[in-house]
């Protein structure tokens, strides 16, 4: 037996105020304009915050480099990147999210078509639809394109291989 207590792997933490996730948008902001200058890349910035994070959105002249950078799964390093550099400058977790070239409504779009799927899963007797593993964020998506179907969604599993499934209420 050990007398080592287990470790709760999501501490409880405060919500960070607007003051501090305009903070993040800022230091995340200035992250990606070096990151576009050492790339030679234009790009035009905004910062917002919704739905409790901070949110950075990169934009460009259709056709030009900044769509080299649009690539979900670059997006995904680039925003993991970011979050490191805004963590090391504010000593707190941060959760901002980074859209390049309109790369988060892309993947909104494929995220209601992978739904409407699951969703005609079910209308074909199906008790309940898995979909595949994908990041906290996309997640959240999910369950609110799930709940807006007037579907019920849950997430299983840990870390990469965490999925959600669908189900009628």
């Amino acid at each position: 037996m050990s007398d080592v207590a287990p470790v709760d792997a999501r501490p409880n933490r405060e919500e960070p105020t607007v003051e501090q996730l305009e903070e993040e948008s800022d230091i995340a902001a200035d992250f990606i304009e070096g990151l576009l200058d050492i790339a030679d890349v234009d790009g035009d910035l905004t910062l917002d915050v919704r739905a409790g994070r901070p949110y950075v959105s990169v934009e460009g002249e259709s056709g030009d480099s900044l769509s080299l950078l649009s690539d979900p799964e670059t997006v995904q390093a680039l925003q993991e990147l970011t979050r490191i550099a805004v963590q090391n400058r504010t000593g707190r977790l941060s959760r901002v999210i980074l859209d390049i070239g309109g790369s988060r409504d892309a993947r909104q779009r494929e995220l209601e078509k992978l739904v409407d799927r699951a969703a005609a899963r079910l209308d074909e007797g199906a008790t309940q639809a898995s979909l595949p593993a994908m990041s906290s964020y996309e997640r959240k998506l999910i369950h609110d394109i799930v709940a807006e179907r007037g579907l019920v969604s849950e997430s299983y599993g840990e870390g990469a291989d965490r999925h959600t499934v669908i189900r009628r209420g």
